[in-house]
């Protein structure tokens, strides 16, 4: 055989991974191979591999008897709607996709040369977990692995796909990582399994109850993103790519927009007379975003905030918005976890943010108070604070309270603030706010009630409105809500050249 041929069955051999029965019994899980992920993932014909002939390394247990090349992992770099992009796909046909020094050493060279050219980097994960036979070998492959996404983080865009199990040390890569997507019902997220659950907390669970998609995506916040299978979940993760720059230094892409006729009459009337009547803020967002380019956030987990990517005239924008028509919009603990997370990454990244407001303040109740609701709405307060990118702010109902302080007002850096007609910006609601101020006047009156109620409607038409923030120039104007979109535009194209300079340090000390 010429050495031409040998390097043929090489690659051959590579390709096939574990074999033809271990890539059939992966399909019949309704799973596709390493590969076939990447050629949805990638442009076609720009795939090219590094490492395709990298073998393990362990000689116990039997495992120098056993080798395939590639060492269960496909590494290389390739472009995705033109954009040079990084990527890992870990075969679960070898060895269960379990790591090893190799199969480290593979991931943790594309993540250097992704670090290196400034340019996204996506894992697609479907491993057992450590390889055992090779004991601490394999654990610190995930330490080097780890150790790379925390140096990446706010340098590359890094996004996470789990395609099947991600048990143990393998969750903690992903967990650095940008976004995590799962794929429903074959794939779970877990640091230790159903079977160590039980021997420990004697608690009957099954994978999916335990770490399943739905269950990240609507109990513990850890992923993102859920898609009913692979395909959905890589076509996804395009579009998510989409809303991002390379880099850090790098802006993201514009894409083609028409000026046409920017005035919404239906946001003139979606603000319900009674002001306690929920409203769904996505409407709100839906009329002020170019069509169809809102992609949500974490939709099933901390409903009452509801973020994500959108574009404004063609540019790319990160949006947070109170979710009246969930716990009347109100921030608790997890809801500031999730949009502080979300403005970080959006401020890492250069894309600029919109922050809708309809807060009645924060959620109340020893839970909430236990569990850190202090240190949890600061992380929100600190993250917008700390953002540089530019910022805008529309308020359309309520903004009592310290929420008020919170959610992005001219206080704490935001460049514009825009308030609706109906905007209410006060220290708390005018019923609770006449109780206090007027106690002595309505237990002197003879119809308690009545009197509650005189008093509740003269502080609202004194503070229960923008003009008072407006003559303080803490709201730059009061617009008419069919004005927004328009407003909008104009306002980041103008922020667009926006410059911060802060004062040098090593980094700030967030609330975590």
């Amino acid at each position: 055989m010429n050495k031409l041929d040998i390097l043929q069955q090489k690659q051959d051999e590579a390709i096939l991974g574990g074999g033809v029965k271990r890539i059939e019994s992966q399909h019949k899980k309704g799973k596709l191979t390493a590969r076939e992920r990447i050629q949805l993932l990638m442009d076609e014909g720009t795939f090219e591999e590094i490492g395709m002939l990298v073998a393990h390394r362990c000689r116990d247990f039997g495992m120098e008897n056993e080798v395939y090349l590639g060492d269960g992992v496909v590494t290389g770099y390739g472009h995705i709607n033109g954009r040079l992009v990084y990527v890992f796909s870990q075969d679960f046909t070898v060895f269960g996709g379990s790591l090893s020094e190799t199969h480290a050493e593979k991931i943790c060279k594309i993540m250097d040369l992704a670090i290196q050219n400034g340019a996204p980097v996506i894992g697609l994960n479907d491993s057992g977990g450590a390889r055992i036979q090779e004991g601490v070998v394999s654990l610190g492959g995930y330490a080097d692995i780890f150790h790379r996404n925390v140096k990446a983080s706010g340098v590359i865009p890094q996004l996470s796909a789990i395609m099947g199990p991600c048990a143990g040390g393998a969750v903690y890569s992903p967990a650095i990582t940008d976004f995590i997507s799962m794929v429903e019902n074959t794939s779970y997220m877990f640091v230790t399994g159903p079977n160590v659950v039980k021997t420990v907390t004697h608690e009957n669970v099954t994978s999916e109850e335990l770490g399943g998609a739905h269950t990240h995506a609507s109990k513990s916040g850890v992923t993102h993103f859920t898609s009913a299978n692979e395909v959905e979940c890589i076509n996804h993760l395009k579009q998510l790519l989409s809303y991002m720059p390379q880099n850090c230094e790098d802006d993201a892409p514009i894409y083609p927009y028409e000026a046409g006729n920017e005035i919404r009459e239906k946001l003139n009337h979606i603000i319900p007379e009674h002001p306690n009547t929920p409203y769904d803020m996505k409407e709100v967002i839906e009329e002020v975003v170019d069509t169809e380019s809102f992609l949500e956030v974490h939709q099933h987990y901390a409903e009452n905030i509801v973020v994500g990517f959108a574009r404004i005239g063609g540019r790319s924008i990160g949006i947070v918005a109170n979710q009246p028509a969930s716990m009347a919009g109100v921030l608790d603990i997890n809801s500031s976890k999730k949009a502080a997370r979300f403005v970080r990454f959006c401020d890492a990244f250069n894309i600029p943010l919109l922050v809708l407001v309809d807060v009645p303040g924060f959620l109340p109740g020893t839970d909430q108070e236990w569990n850190g609701i202090i240190t949890n709405g600061a992380k929100l307060l600190y993250a917008l604070s700390e953002a540089t990118v530019p910022k805008i702010t529309v308020i359309t109902r309520k903004a009592y309270g310290g929420a008020y302080d919170v959610m992005n007002s001219k206080h704490i850096g935001a460049d514009l603030n825009y308030a609706w007609p109906t905007a209410e910006i006060a220290v708390m609601g005018a019923k609770g706010a006449a109780e206090i101020i007027f106690k002595s006047e309505i237990a002197a009156a003879e119809d308690h009630d009545a009197k509650w109620k005189e008093k509740e409607l003269e502080y609202t038409d004194k503070f229960a409105n923008p003009y008072g923030a407006a003559a303080r120039g803490f709201i730059d104007e009061v617009i008419l809500p069919n004005t927004t979109r328009a407003k909008l535009i104009n306002a980041f194209r103008m922020l667009q050249n926006k410059v911060v300079l802060t004062p040098k340090r090593k980094h700030g000390n967030i609330p975590l």
